[in-house]
């Protein structure tokens, strides 16, 4: 019945996810094959990465061979590896046969030399050489997104000849949606769309109805602007050429999809110093290790805050109210700094800041840590001042809010400029630094201020 509900109710992951365990848990290996077998290949890698390792490794040994291949090109880059190791060279020849090249050459780039050099020689000398032009091109590139499966026509035939040459072929590669135009030499001169070659007068010649409105994309294209290109013209497919305005292969939705959700996964597990191909269930002796690298550098920083704190810790034993708001001048500063500082990193993914805009962006984001600045800051003051009955220890307190949030909004500002110029991905680093600016400069403005009216007062 549960075999059943799988395929006809369309279940959500989490319930599949639960089942399969279920299955697997109770021994039932023969419902969890038939469950797995009737769910995409692109599901069941979903499933195997959400897996406990014992249980992932069952289930791969219940996968059609056919689909394995599918399977690892859906698969983050820790899992496929662990499931590759499983596989001998023969399996892994057979589930690799037939990929798309733009897929073949990822998953080449994470197999070790002996792995990679037996599949290519399995290949036929076409093959390599498809295979050998997309791995040319840096991964993140359009170079290395490309498929380089394409269908190409000339400008001087008609519409008639390319519909025969279309039966011929008999199949067109996912995502067709347009036919690419070439001169005698190879060069790109503009798109025939499926919808044009179908509606139009078929004695037309194809550079009678061309469209070139839509300028190729070069190969070295960074993928993140690959990304926004096909955001920006609602595109299916577009065609990647090289420097020589030379067709090498087109990148289709769906790759530009991958880019978008890996970009994403990127920014958000960044910000925690972690790795977006860390397989969910690694061993622990490898991941301990991975996050204690930020761990330590968080730890650096925040001694450097206990430092600045050391050095009024005559003041804060006069003044104990200071210990118990120290916390809300940090704090403050530091919601303040990560809201500039995620929208600083979001217009940087989207190439919306330059020099012309950066000054007025700028001053943009201090007007407004100035102003939350001053309200928050009169607010925490009459909490202060009705909480201790003192109305300096709220002028204090007000003070040092409004410097570290008017710091917060800089800092914010400028980390993730700093960053990237250091070559430094600022959603990776942007955040603990941040903390430790936010953090120095409150305690500093807060302790500072009440050394020299508070104490001096008392």
């Amino acid at each position: 019945m549960s075999e059943l509900l799988v395929q006809t109710d369309n279940p959500g992951h989490q319930q599949v996810l639960d089942q399969l365990s279920a299955a697997l848990g109770s021994g039932r290996m023969q419902q969890a094959r038939r469950m797995l077998h009737g769910l995409h290949p692109a599901e069941i890698a979903h499933l195997l990465e959400s897996l406990p390792r014992a249980q992932r490794n069952i289930l791969w040994e219940f996968t059609d061979p056919e689909d394995d291949g599918e399977i690892l090109i859906n698969t983050n880059e820790e899992v496929r590896a662990s499931l590759i190791d499983r596989m001998d060279e023969a399996q892994l020849v057979e589930a690799l046969d037939g990929m798309a090249v733009d897929d073949l050459a990822d998953i080449l780039e994470d197999l070790p030399n002996r792995l990679t050099e037996t599949v290519l020689e399995s290949m036929t000398a076409q093959q390599r050489r498809l295979v050998e032009a997309v791995r040319c091109w840096p991964e993140d590139s359009a170079g290395g997104l490309m498929d380089t499966d394409v269908v190409t026509v000339r400008a001087d035939v008609t519409l008639e000849v390319v519909q025969r040459f279309l039966r011929m072929r008999g199949n067109l590669p996912a995502h067709t949606d347009a036919l690419y135009v070439l001169d005698r030499y190879g060069h790109y001169r503009g798109a025939l769309t499926l919808s044009v070659l179908l509606t139009e007068d078929a004695d037309q010649l194809v550079a009678e109805v061309i469209q070139n409105d839509s300028a190729p994309i070069a190969a070295d294209t960074a993928a993140t602007q690959v990304a926004a290109l096909f955001e920006d013209r609602d595109l299916v497919s577009a065609p990647v050429v090289n420097e020589n305005n030379e067709l090498i292969g087109r990148i289709t939705i769906d790759d530009v999809v991958d880019v978008i959700r890996e970009e994403a996964e990127h920014s958000i597990l960044s910000m925690a110093g972690l790795d977006e191909d860390e397989d969910l269930f690694s061993p622990i002796l490898k991941s301990a290790p991975r996050r204690g690298l930020w761990l330590g550098v968080n730890l650096l920083t925040a001694l450097i805050a206990s430092w600045v704190v050391g050095l009024f810790q005559a003041t804060i034993n006069d003044v104990v109210a200071l210990a118990v708001l120290m916390p809300v001048v940090a704090s403050m500063g530091g919601i303040a700094g990560s809201q500039t500082l995620t929208l600083i990193i979001r217009a940087q993914a989207l190439e919306q800041i330059s020099k012309s805009n950066a000054r007025n962006l700028l001053g943009k984001e201090l007007a407004v840590g100035a102003l939350n600045g001053i309200a928050w800051a009169a607010l925490i003051a009459v909490v202060a001042l009705f909480w201790f009955d003192n109305q300096t220890l709220g002028l204090v307190i007000a003070i040092a809010v409004f410097i570290n949030m008017l710091f917060a909004a800089l800092a914010g500002f400028s980390i993730p400029l700093i960053l990237k110029k250091l070559d430094i991905d600022p959603a990776l680093a942007g955040s603990v630094v941040l903390t430790t600016v936010t953090d120095v400069v409150g305690f500093f403005a807060f302790l500072g201020l009440g050394s020299l009216l508070l104490v001096a007062v008392s």
